[in-house]
């Protein structure tokens, strides 16, 4: 499972870290860069929203499998399209079949991740989740290093695109897939009904909120922290993606430790005390031109916002029965975030500067912070 989320780290931010080269490929405008934005998070959210209905039809080793490689097409596609084609049009559809693929298989991944800390019997997601941010790391910095050299964005992720595919491809053997559910349950599989009657529990669409508030402060980084610091401080290319580094390094230092605060501290604590911290950081990127305290600031955010898309999944998947159709629902609710977060971000950033247009991200952390309470540990309801 850890290479698993590796992978997928590695495939999302590999096209987002170089944002600009996208940009400067198609020649777009700010507001065209959050349209095709939003594109991809649009093809997320509809991937999403049948993920639960894929992961029963098709099984959950199939779907982790089959939809990772649709992402790693879509993310070859984006390269080839934006920089050797020059087309909007097909660029967009890359990201969409990226954002479809990713998505599906995200909700199987962490499904799959509810099993093992059920099988070892305590939280460890955000391991899982450290290695996905070990493979944003990773591709923010081997994005900075070919854009440093002057390779162009169709080889580069065309390259990880194959070593990412022929490495899923070796995995399924080691996955717990659907033969992983505790051998005591007895009750039959959530009807069609009784999945979309998730969206109906309190709990749940609490969780979502707060899945939604992180995502919201992890996404607006994905989308526009590269981008924010090229224009906003009139920085380089390669400079931005160092920036996007910080932040990712930041995520994946938080997920790494934030095993053994959640154990000492709680949930709830902990993301409440994560929420002010991202806060903090967003602050500093915002206000400091200073590059040492910026780039700080981008690592305090990145550790904030690391520990709220975890802990909302684990939280999710509770109660085994339905874990499939509750961490979809979540997973849906935190993935609007990618929704809102590129027009809105983008049309403020059109008039104010992206920069400024950041502090938007602020109301939707104090959402988390809000509802954390709901994700204290305990059996949610059966459908």
């Amino acid at each position: 499972m850890f290479v698993v989320f590796l992978i997928n780290g590695l495939g999302f931010s590999t096209w987002l870290a170089r944002v600009p080269a996208i940009r400067d490929g198609l020649g777009l405008t700010t507001g065209e860069v959050a349209t095709l934005l939003f594109t991809g998070a649009l093809g997320a959210v509809s991937g999403l929203v049948f993920s639960s209905h894929v992961i029963a039809w098709v099984g959950q080793r199939n779907t982790i499998v089959v939809f990772g490689l649709l992402g790693l097409t879509g993310l070859a596609g984006i390269g080839f399209s934006s920089e050797v084609l020059a087309s909007y049009a097909l660029t967009a559809v890359s990201i969409v079949a990226a954002g479809a693929g990713n998505g599906i298989a995200d909700v199987a991944m962490n499904v799959e991740g509810a099993q093992v800390e059920r099988a070892v019997e305590r939280t460890i997601m955000p391991w899982f989740h450290a290695l996905w941010s070990l493979g944003t790391v990773s591709g923010a910095g081997l994005a900075a290093l070919v854009s440093f050299f002057g390779i162009g964005l169709a080889p580069h992720a065309f390259v990880i695109a194959v070593v990412g595919g022929a490495t899923l491809l070796t995995l399924p053997r080691f996955l717990l897939g659907d033969a992983g559910r505790a051998a005591d349950t007895s009750e039959p599989p959530m009807t069609l009904k009784e999945r979309l009657g998730v969206w109906r529990e309190p709990r749940t669409v609490a969780i979502g909120l707060i899945a939604l508030g992180m995502a919201f402060a992890e996404g607006s980084a994905n989308d526009w922290l590269a981008l924010a610091i090229v224009d906003g401080r009139d920085a380089t290319n390669a400079m931005g993606a160092l920036w996007f580094g910080f932040f990712t390094a930041g995520m994946m230092a938080g997920r790494i430790g934030g095993v053994w605060i959640l154990d000492r501290f709680g949930r709830v604590p902990v993301l409440q005390a994560s929420a002010g911290l991202a806060i903090l950081g967003l602050a500093l990127v915002i206000v400091v031109a200073q590059p040492v305290v910026s780039g700080l600031g981008a690592l305090l955010w990145g550790i904030g916002s690391s520990l709220g898309f975890p802990v909302a999944m684990s939280a999710a998947a509770d109660d085994e029965r339905g874990s499939a159709a509750r961490v979809s629902a979540v997973a849906t609710l935190a993935y609007s975030a990618f929704l809102i977060g590129p027009p809105l971000i983008g049309g403020i950033g059109e008039s104010v500067g992206l920069l400024t247009a950041l502090w938007a991200v602020v109301l939707l952390i104090l959402i988390s912070f809000f509802a954390s309470p709901a994700a204290s540990p305990r059996k949610a309801p059966r459908a």
